[in-house]
């Protein structure tokens, strides 16, 4: 049998073109999973593995499809190998069938972990560059900052609820918790 694995993601991306060329390249049955490749509990993922018998062929569009690290990747392979199965990449054009073949895939595996930790530095590096000019980080606050003092005020007088309170800044009560949470942490003083 011959299975094929197509991965994206996040929710929003499509694994329309890896599908189609997995279906040219004559795969009978594919399974198609939407979670990050740096996320190692992949039950798709888990599952086309187990399904893997004697002389079964596991294909991927790309090799970052089925793992982002050569760690994984080796693992994956030590599990495709231990089924007596095989495994195929086809932008790669890489086959486990031959000894040059499972080097070739070795080393495109350790190029694909460099190129994913020099992302990560240079994001990084990005990040600390943006803080050291003053930018926040992260997501934006439900509640505009220069409101939230207000927001805190009618809290304290007892006659409002988070509902309410939510209900008013018409955001979701979670941004009042944390609003509330956030102004009481920053009133207290510095332990030194």
């Amino acid at each position: 049998m011959i299975y094929g694995y197509a991965r994206v993601s996040t929710q929003e991306q499509e694994t329309r073109a890896q599908v189609q060329a997995l279906k040219a390249a004559g795969v009978s049955v594919i399974f198609e999973e939407k979670r990050s490749g740096g996320d190692r509990r992949r039950p798709v993922l888990a599952d086309v593995l187990k399904k893997l018998r004697r002389g079964d062929t596991l294909v991927v569009f790309k090799l970052d499809r089925v793992a982002r690290s050569l760690q994984h990747l080796l693992e994956v392979l030590a599990i495709i190998e231990a089924k007596q199965a095989h495994f195929v990449s086809l932008t790669e054009t890489i086959e486990t069938k031959s000894p040059a073949g499972r080097m070739m895939l070795q080393i495109l595996g350790a190029f694909a972990e460099f190129e994913r930790e020099m992302i990560r530095e240079r994001t990084r590096a990005g990040m600390q560059a943006a803080v050291k000019n003053g930018v926040r980080l992260g997501r934006p606050y439900g509640i505009p900052i220069e409101l939230q003092p207000e927001m805190m005020r009618k809290w304290e007088t007892g006659t409002y609820t988070k509902t309410a309170l939510a209900r008013e800044y018409n955001v979701h009560i979670s941004s009042i918790k944390r609003t509330i949470r956030r102004q009481i942490a920053n009133r207290r003083p510095n332990k030194v």
